[in-house]
């Protein structure tokens, strides 16, 4: 793979090493049932390493571009089903999911100051602004019917270089995907914990929803250090929207 132009340079290497086989894939220079070059192989054709190529490969898994069984990774055919959009999971963990970029979905980032409480668990000090997600879900007449604000840490900009490149934008990023969140940080090397607190706020408390049944949830996710790398909260209308709960260590 040749080396990337100086703005490809924040995109992760294992996005580009499926994005280069997504590629020969829909131009059909590997044909539907062909099985794919070993892992070694892909290694180095792409000259990364092992585990680039195996990150990779999970994501072609998850948009069903490829299957791997004992004998090893083939082309998917018609028979496994129909593709899955380039770069969406199944999992979603994290606001926004696979549908960030759907008609009723409203999400941003941008840089601001916490509320000084949140400020310390995240490692800032009061004033300091950080990266902010926001997520909104609306229903077909434009009510909201979850609203979502998670903050980062110090320690999630300088550990998630996903992250971290949006530091160099400095404003409001549009419609924003954070869909492989939880992925990066793996990618990173962290190892996560996720205390999730769900609560029903009083009635006359302001929210999403026209005043009927409503949740609260309170995420803060951890690195195997302890650190605060994000903290969410989440208020969604219980009779219009669903929330399920995911782990994954």
């Amino acid at each position: 793979m040749a080396g990337p132009e100086p703005e490809q340079a924040a995109v992760p290497l294992y996005l580009r090493v499926a994005a280069a086989l997504r590629s020969d894939l829909d131009d059909r220079q590997i044909s539907p049932g062909s099985r794919l070059p070993s892992e070694r192989s892909l290694a180095h054709r792409y000259h990364v390493n092992r585990q680039t190529v195996r990150s990779a490969l999970q994501l072609l898994r998850e948009e069903r571009l490829v299957v791997t069984d004992r004998r090893g990774t083939f082309v998917a055919g018609p028979e496994h089903g129909p593709r899955v959009p380039a770069l969406t999971s199944r999992r979603h963990s994290f606001p926004g999911g696979t549908d960030a970029a759907d008609a009723l979905v409203r999400a941003s980032l941008s840089w601001e100051a916490p509320p000084t409480a949140t400020a310390g668990r995240l490692a800032l000090v009061p004033g300091e602004p950080t990266l902010v997600h926001r997520h909104v879900v609306l229903s077909p007449g434009g009510t909201p019917l979850q609203r979502s604000v998670s903050w980062f840490s110090r320690t999630a900009l300088a550990e998630i270089p996903q992250l971290a490149r949006y530091r160099r934008g400095g404003g409001t990023v549009g419609q924003p995907d954070l869909r492989l969140l939880y992925h990066w940080m793996h990618q990173a090397g962290l190892r996560l914990t996720r205390r999730e607190s769900i609560a029903v706020p009083p009635a006359s408390a302001a929210g999403v929803g026209d005043g009927a049944a409503r949740l609260v949830v309170h995420r803060v996710v951890r690195d195997q250090h302890g650190h605060a790398l994000e903290i969410t909260d989440i208020d969604f209308a219980a009779h219009g929207a669903a929330w399920t709960y995911e782990f994954s260590g």
